[in-house]
């Protein structure tokens, strides 16, 4: 199958938790993730369009966690693949620019940063 989104994604095979950080809460963990955007697998719906501000943390280059901060909008939501689950589509709207350029070398770099 070809790759047909614009921005290469990087699957996650750990846990990741993305927090809604108005409310603390979870909305899940990232599935993939890209410099434009993620896939979260979660279990709450979200309305259309909603707009959360998020924190998540990636582990760096030497092993340490660093929290990011983002805007992100919901474009989409699908069943997930075991009862009461749900793949959540976001895109980054809000994200400063060192934690952008974090994002993107992370993401096109998965061999120098393991989690």
């Amino acid at each position: 199958m070809n790759e047909s989104r614009r921005a290469k994604r990087r699957d996650v095979n750990h846990a990741i938790e993305v927090i809604d950080t108005m409310t603390e809460s979870s909305l899940g963990r990232i599935g993939n993730i890209s410099q434009t955007g993620m896939m979260v697998i979660g279990n709450v719906q979200v309305p259309d369009d909603a707009l959360f501000q998020i924190r998540l943390g990636l582990v760096d280059d030497n092993g340490r966690q660093r929290n990011l901060d983002a805007g992100i909008q919901h474009l989409w939501t699908d069943d997930g693949s075991a009862p009461g689950q749900v793949w959540l589509g976001f895109r980054f709207i809000d994200i400063s620019g060192p934690d952008a350029d974090f994002l993107r070398l992370w993401v096109e770099h998965p061999d120098r940063n393991r989690h």
